[in-house]
């Protein structure tokens, strides 16, 4: 069934891709509809995170910025899906780089790179960085699927941009065997997953609220030597980002246990309070207790 399913999704979402911007968007609005008014989805999370995270905010200035992030976080699920189609060209206009050489500069002195990314504005085309004649080969991970032949599509979607592709059991066997052969890489790690309850070795302040944080990119910096960049994504306007890279650790191993991850969540953190309708507020971030614990 599910082999099926992929080859009639696969060319619908082809159909989308190729949609003029204008229609494309025009879609999302659509979309915007069905998933806030008609289904609701995960509209309980988004109220609890957001009354969580923003207490001292009015019901109206909490109603908006959920309208806005659904908004968003439609646009962003269409964006996705034009990566299928979308040139190299209208892509490096859509999502620019402002400070490449910063990246450029780490590549050229590290073994490696980690760039820490949040679920933040447009984190889907972060790997368009392969198009600014940039050194390292590039990875983004990624957590697989459980339905082999959806985790081929989220692939293929992402295949465009010219990225390899790994899932988080990948991750650690191939920076080791990177690293082992002289061969250079950048990961484009999302860095503020929330930890199964078994893995949670480090608590943050993140938004106001004691959060178990993802200590992974930072022990894989430790490990192998890596320099660790934060990428900050910010929205201009409707299809059109900025990026722009900060240098987190260019020497992990002299910075103390979980602070490197500390500095991270702080940078999100800022973004997400000037902005906070491009954050991805439908995922349970605080679903644990540090009192129970």
């Amino acid at each position: 069934m599910g082999k099926l399913i992929y080859y009639i999704i696969y060319p619908l979402l082809w159909l989308i891709s190729i949609l003029p911007f204008p229609l494309f968007y025009l879609l999302s609005d659509f979309f915007y509809f069905l998933a806030y008014y008609l289904i609701g989805y995960r509209k309980e999370v988004v109220k609890s995170n957001l009354k969580l995270c923003f207490p001292k905010k009015t019901d109206k200035e909490l109603k908006s910025i959920e309208k806005a992030f659904y908004h968003h976080m439609c646009d962003m699920f269409l964006e996705m899906i034009k990566t299928l189609s979308i040139s190299e060209k209208q892509l490096k206009k859509r999502f620019v780089y402002k400070n490449v050489e910063e990246f450029r500069r780490l590549e050229e002195n590290s073994p490696g790179v980690i760039v820490m990314c949040g679920h933040y504005a447009s984190y889907e085309w972060a790997t368009a960085i392969n198009y600014y004649e940039t050194n390292n080969k590039g990875y983004a991970i990624y957590k697989k699927l459980k339905n082999e032949y959806f985790d081929q599509l989220i692939k293929d979607i992402r295949a465009n941009l010219g990225t390899t592709l790994i899932n988080s059991r990948e991750a650690i066997p191939t920076m080791l065997r990177n690293k082992r052969d002289g061969q250079k890489g950048s990961y484009y790690m999302i860095s503020d997953q929330s930890p199964k309850r078994s893995k949670i070795k480090a608590w943050s302040n993140f938004m106001g609220v004691e959060t178990p944080v993802f200590t992974g990119s930072e022990a894989m910096a430790k490990k192998l030597g890596f320099a660790v960049l934060y990428l900050k994504v910010e929205k201009v306007k409707r299809g059109f980002y900025e990026a722009t890279f900060s240098t987190l650790a260019e020497n992990p191993k002299e910075f103390e246990d979980f602070k490197i991850t500390e500095i991270f969540f702080k940078e999100l953190e800022k973004q997400i309070k000037n902005q906070p309708e491009y954050y991805l507020w439908t995922h349970k971030r605080w679903k644990f207790n540090k009192k129970d614990f």
